[in-house]
């Protein structure tokens, strides 16, 4: 492993760590809900969304590094329901996104796949361009700014999000 995969990966791994730290204590029926503060639902990302828009991601880091993204793969289905940009919704009666269980274990081998591909680039392909799209060549020009960015600060960002919506249902602080 190189260099840039050695900075990468742990942080990476310790990403895993917390996202299954939040997930503690959360009720299956609860995984798709908004929150409800004095009467009004508040329209943030629930750990449904969440878990299941970052299980995109893996797969996108193979992709522009050229390989098939296979190993990291998730449901076809994840696009439409997951994608930046889709409106995360409230789903009382469980209809609209698949069940916690599914997503969790989508999102876990996901990063577990891509955690494993980045192990095994050197630093030259991670300090290289990226097959991805224009918009994101622009903004990350290099495989590893972008591979740093899919696998640690966006997944960190939005479990962020979670920490937040632990709290507003009642559920406190995972660590």
């Amino acid at each position: 492993m190189g260099y840039a995969a050695g900075v990468i990966v742990p942080a990476a791994q310790r990403g895993l760590q917390l996202a299954d730290a939040l997930l503690g204590g959360i009720a299956p029926e609860l995984f798709a809900r908004q929150p409800e503060i004095d009467g009004r639902r508040v329209g943030t990302n629930h750990p449904a969304f969440i878990y299941g828009h970052l299980s995109l991601y893996p797969a996108r880091i193979l992709s522009m590094a050229g390989a098939d993204p296979a190993a990291a793969a998730v449901p076809e289905a994840y696009e439409a329901l997951f994608a930046a940009g889709v409106e995360c919704r409230d789903d009382p009666e469980g209809s609209v996104y698949p069940p916690m269980d599914e997503i969790v274990a989508n999102f876990r081998s996901a990063h577990e796949a891509g955690i494993a591909f980045v192990e095994g680039l050197d630093d030259k392909a991670l300090a290289g361009p990226h097959q991805g799209p224009e918009r994101y060549r622009q903004v990350f020009p290099t495989l590893g700014i972008a591979t740093n960015f899919m696998l640690t600060s966006h997944v960190m960002m939005h479990l962020g999000q979670c920490s937040a919506w632990r709290r507003c249902m009642g559920l406190g602080s995972a660590m």
